[in-house]
């Protein structure tokens, strides 16, 4: 693509645990540009789910989207991305699965030493994490109160999308970016950019925690940005 080309219309995702209210500061960044956006609101029940709710979200898109996911909805873009319409993926400190994984492979083996996310015992098939830590795994430097917040909001996460398999990566056939986060204690910054690379995605890599599209919209909104002038 050439700046002619641009795309203009961004279908944000997001991942576990949060909804699509984090996205506001990019959402806000990504307008004020000149950027048509839509913030899917997965429902977290199974990868199956979350893929539809954003395939509808790509329908209804205008002309060609860039899709970005974060976290887990790096596996949901992965799976949806092979959409037509979508003209490139962008992974937010995000999952970026091969076919055949799902987040629970991915993290089934944290490297040595690496931060252990506070992630609760299911309870009817849904995972919640430890509101006391909420703040230090996931937001470490989003505000106070908007941190306290986000984990007092939290959206269940459901085992059947935590489990989800990727069947086809949107990344072999599709150009992407990757946004890696270097104060992340959800996914451990090696692992993302190993994802990274493996993928062939253009990276680049800011100081963040893992709630960095919260915290630091700017980045975030570039990396998409440029995503879109391809």
């Amino acid at each position: 693509m050439s700046n002619a080309t641009e795309v203009k219309s961004v279908v944000l995702v997001h991942g576990g645990f949060v909804d699509g209210s984090g996205w506001e500061g990019v959402y806000h960044l990504l307008r004020k540009d000149g950027f048509d956006v839509t913030i899917v609101q997965n429902p977290t029940t199974s990868l199956a789910d979350d893929v539809a709710a954003t395939k509808r979200a790509i329908a209804a898109a205008p002309g060609k989207v860039i899709l970005v996911g974060h976290s887990y909805g790096g596996v949901v873009v992965s799976e949806a991305g092979t959409d037509p319409k979508v003209a490139g993926v962008v992974y937010i400190t995000a999952f970026a699965a091969d076919a055949g994984e799902s987040v629970a492979s991915l993290i089934a083996n944290p490297p040595p030493g690496a931060p252990v996310p506070p992630i609760l015992p299911p309870v009817d098939g849904f995972l919640l994490l430890d509101k006391a830590k909420f703040a230090d795994a996931f937001a470490g430097d989003v505000r106070p109160d908007q941190a306290a917040f986000m984990a007092d909001s939290q959206v269940p996460w459901g085992l059947a999308a935590l489990e989800g398999k990727v069947t086809v990566p949107a990344w072999k056939t599709k150009p992407s970016w990757y946004l890696v986060a270097t104060d992340d204690r959800m996914i451990p910054p090696p692992a993302q950019r190993e994802m990274a690379h493996r993928a062939g995605a253009t990276t680049r890599e800011v100081p963040g925690s893992h709630a960095v599209y919260v915290s630091n919209p700017r980045p975030v909104a570039d990396i998409i940005e440029a995503a879109a002038i391809g």
